[in-house]
């Protein structure tokens, strides 16, 4: 059960990624269409780019679901160097548009998916620890609890931002993606600690 919840720890950080990228790339694409020619023709190969940046992401996952909690580690700075790749794109996007787009639309969207990530790796957790005995259980269920709890306390911060920048909001959306990365790192740590039911 350890190795497979250092999996779930892998696979909820990489996921919780992908839900973001896929958020903005949704938003960025939606506010493309509202922009003049010549700035839509220049949005558009950003989009493309983000578009490269999030399938290359994909792709590295893809290869790695089945892999094994070492193969995951040493992949990891590879899948980290991708996403801060990413977030400069879309800084370089707000920046080069930012008269011209709606950023807090932006900001809730990514924001929005920051919490269903929460959410569906709390279930993920939650789903995993079934397979412990009641007594097994408690550790696990006081984490769950908690990244329950820490992901609605993040859904009210970020619905609370209210910034002219786009660094606040990424500021923000850093904060609540540490505090997931912390909370999922503390699921996984309650996993390696309780020991694997026996057979009957």
């Amino acid at each position: 059960m350890p190795q497979q919840s250092g999996m779930h720890f892998y696979l909820n950080w990489a996921k919780e990624r992908i839900e973001e990228m896929d958020a903005a790339l949704a938003s960025l694409e939606d506010k493309a269409s509202e922009l003049q020619a010549d700035s839509k023709v220049k949005a558009e190969k950003l989009i493309t780019d983000l578009n490269q940046r999030r399938d290359e992401f994909r792709e590295i996952i893809k290869k790695q679901v089945e892999a094994s909690e070492s193969v995951w580690a040493r992949t990891k700075p590879q899948l980290e160097a991708g996403w801060t790749g990413f977030e400069a794109e879309i800084k370089t996007y707000v920046d080069t548009f930012y008269q011209k787009i709606d950023q807090q639309g932006t900001f809730k969207d990514l924001a929005a998916a920051q919490v269903k990530a929460w959410r569906e790796a709390a279930d993920k957790i939650n789903s995993a620890a079934s397979e412990f005995a009641a007594g097994r259980r408690a550790d696990i269920d006081t984490v769950v609890k908690k990244m329950k709890a820490d992901a609605t306390e993040a859904e009210v911060r970020l619905k609370q931002v209210a910034a002219d920048s786009w660094a606040t909001y990424s500021k923000a959306l850093a904060e609540s993606r540490a505090a997931f990365d912390r909370a999922n790192q503390a699921a996984w740590e309650a996993f390696k600690r309780t020991p694997p039911p026996q057979p009957q």
